[in-house]
Parts: structure tokens; sequence; C-alpha cells
């Protein structure tokens, strides 16, 4: 019986990287062309990416989810999301919930076929995180320009996705760009990697829980202390988000 389960979770899983592929392709396909539009145009279009991929997770593998104080999402300013990292799946259900938004993420994922093309679409704030300092002014000056033009922010400050129970130290990069600009942070806290843990291909089926912060205030106060007040609520949070089930 183990066994049958666990060849009809592959046989969903693979339904689903077929899906999934096969949209990847498409928009990256579409990508140069969206770059010739307006970037609210462009972005309006390049997100149905996502909407698609947690619908067809949904149908091949049975992975819902749901929102744990949406009331906290305010969509008439401009925010900085920080949220934990799990997992592939808060990378494409995280969109859905927020305004326009650009992502922090590593300049590699340029080269990634298909995928990397379409995500200069969404004009992300690529750095080399080898650069040191020089990758943190970047975020700061670009991230200022992004937040100005009412773009939200989003960031995992892991950096990596860690394993559901374990703990990876918080960088600081967005809470130095909340600092610097003074606009709010709002904390994200889910618990997808016990659905779709990292390098995984079977989904386990069951409920996401995203679980979305009050807002943290940031204007006129030390990064350092920014920081503490997100990872002690994320932390917190995950502790009591009820098990995929």
């Amino acid at each position: 019986m183990k066994l049958l389960n666990t060849l009809w979770l592959g046989f969903r899983a693979t339904l689903f990287w077929i899906g999934f592929a096969i949209v990847t392709m498409v928009f990256g396909l579409l990508s140069p062309l969206l770059l010739l539009l307006p970037n609210k145009m462009a972005f309006g279009i390049l997100i149905n990416w996502t909407y698609i991929n947690v619908w067809w997770l949904k149908v091949t593998c049975g992975v819902r989810y749901t929102v744990k104080n949406p009331e906290n999402i305010d969509r008439f300013s401009a925010h900085i999301v920080l949220a934990n990292h799990q997992s592939t799946w808060e990378t494409m259900a995280i969109p859905t919930l927020i305004p326009r938004f650009a992502w922090v993420l590593k300049k590699e994922l340029f080269k990634i076929p298909f995928f990397g093309w379409a995500l200069k679409v969404v004009t992300p704030i690529a750095i080399d995180r080898s650069a040191g300092r020089s990758a943190v002014d970047q975020i700061k000056e670009i991230g200022q320009q992004r937040l100005d033009d009412g773009m939200w922010i989003c960031m995992f400050p892991e950096g990596t996705r860690v394993l559901p129970g374990k703990k990876s130290r918080y960088k600081m990069g967005g809470a130095i760009l909340a600092s610097h600009t003074g606009y709010p942070i709002i904390p994200i806290a889910h618990n997808a990697g016990e659905s779709w843990p990292r390098h995984s291909y079977i989904k386990k089926p069951g409920t996401i829980t995203i679980s979305v912060g009050p807002k943290i205030l940031t204007e006129g106060r030390k990064a350092a202390d920014i920081m503490m007040d997100v990872e002690t609520w994320i932390e917190a949070e995950k502790k009591v988000l009820p098990p995929i089930a």
C-alpha cells in the first residue's frame, strides 16, 4: 500500500512538472515581447504564471493553501515583504497576495532558460551575493527607486531554502533597506516546506498556511532592531502554524 501511494504521488508530481515546464516555456518565450510593453502592463500579464502554477499544483497534487490575517496586507502604499524561505512554492504564492512588486534575488537566476528570461520583465533587484558592501548599496539605491514608484519589495532574509523545524541566520539586507527608506515591513510566515521540501520531486497533498504579520514600522530605526522584530515574529509564528493535512 505504501509503495502504491508513493507511485501515485510520483505520478501526480510528474503531471505537475509537465504542466509547469510548458507554462514556464510559454511565458519565457513571450518575455522578449513583454519587455516592449510598459512595466505595469507586462507585470500584469506575467503574474499569470504564478496563478496558473499554484492552481495546477492544487489540481495535480492536491496542494492547497489558506491565508491567515490577510487584512494585514495594506494595498494602498508600498511595503517591504520579508518571508521565511522553505520551498519553491512561496515564490509562486506570495506574488498572488500582494500588489506589483520586485524581488531581490541573485543575478545567477537570469541564466535559467525561459524562467530567467521572464524574470527580467518584472524588474527585480538582481545582486551578486559575493559583492559584499556594493550589493547592499545596490539594494538600497534600487530598492528606494522601486518603493518610491509604488512597487513593493519582496525578500527572503534567510537567503536560501531552510528545512521545516530548522533555523538559519537572517541576513540584514531587508532591514537595511527598510531603515534606509523608512518604508514599513510586512512579515510573512508559512509552512510550505512540509508539502514541497527543498529538492523534492514529490509534493505532499494538504493545506499550506500563510500567515501575514502586523506591519512593522521602520522609520528612524536601526536595521538591527528592525530585523530582530522581523525574526522574532516569523520564528514564533512558524511554531504555531497548523501541520499540513
